[in-house]
């Protein structure tokens, strides 16, 4: 049974037999449905989904034979953003245990490589019918599913306050991108910044919480690459509901890092009131779709 299907409203399933029922439903009732245009081979890859609210549900991938007959590889629950987090060069790789794809991406706002799991493969499989290539600078529309969560306290910031963020921010973006190209004052520059930032945090830890001092951050989580542990600023919260279970899921619009991303958690795994201006803390796995019309 997948972690993630409580993420987007089915938190009663409880035995297999009632993940197979409701796979049966997807695959006898879809929303839509890929075929791929592969010729000359015994089967062909195919993908079943199923809305359950907008932009939500599940996907089954698998293969069709010779007669037409799908049979079922995997199964995933998925969420798909609204919101274009951002527009950089992604490369596309393929999945060892699957017939599946992740993207990764550079980015230096976050400070690691971001992995993410391709929700579009079919649009993939299109483009490389036609292309070469697996990096691309495409835009990239990412979104989390979580099963834990907790709200938290914003920070207590004026107008002045976040000027100069925005202006530290695009500095340092600048002098990151001139170390990437090797120039050695920028390189310089971020090291004493860095153990200045270090000589403070260490000064103020020892009076104040660490939430009051970590604004936001965005790093790995556990052993699955594409797990992140997450805090951001909650931008605008939406509830919707699971057609089939009636379940309510939250789906939080998050500024995490300086990057716009929505996260979809079931209103029961979430510990607190979710209101914008409020800081969203919890675990993801992040998910994205790439627009590989737009390259």
């Amino acid at each position: 049974m997948h972690d993630y299907l409580r993420a987007i409203g089915f938190s009663q399933l409880k035995k297999n037999k009632d993940v197979r029922d409701l796979l049966n439903l997807v695959m006898l009732r879809p929303t839509s449905e890929y075929v791929s245009a592969a010729t000359g081979v015994d089967s062909a890859f195919g993908e079943k989904v199923k809305e359950f609210s907008d932009h939500m549900g599940i996907s089954v991938r698998g293969e069709y034979d010779e007669n037409g007959q799908f049979h079922q590889s995997y199964y995933f629950p998925y969420f798909k953003g609204s919101q274009c987090t951002l527009k950089e060069e992604v490369t596309i790789e393929k999945q060892a245990d699957k017939d599946g794809f992740s993207g990764i991406c550079d980015n230096v706002k976050i400070g690691v490589s971001l992995i993410f799991h391709l929700l579009n493969m079919a649009d993939y499989m299109d483009y490389l019918e036609f292309h070469k290539g697996s990096l691309f600078y495409a835009p990239m529309y990412l979104s989390g599913l979580s099963i834990s969560g907790k709200v938290i306290l914003p920070l207590m910031k004026n107008e002045k306050d976040r000027r100069q963020r925005v202006d530290d921010n695009m500095n340092r973006d600048r002098m990151l991108a001139a170390a990437r190209e090797g120039d050695p004052e920028a390189i310089e520059s971020l090291t004493l910044e860095d153990i200045d930032m270090y000589a403070t945090v260490s000064r103020r830890a020892k009076r104040e919480d660490v939430l009051t001092i970590v604004e936001s951050y965005f790093m790995p989580y556990g052993i699955a690459c594409d797990q992140y542990s997450i805090m951001g600023d909650i931008v605008s919260v939406t509830q919707v509901q699971n057609s089939l279970t009636e379940e309510y899921i939250y789906i939080l619009c998050l500024e995490c890092n300086d990057l716009f991303m929505e996260v979809c958690i079931n209103k029961e795994d979430l510990l607190g009131e979710p209101l914008p201006g409020r800081r969203f803390r919890g675990t993801v796995w992040v998910q994205g779709t790439v627009d590989f019309v737009g390259i």
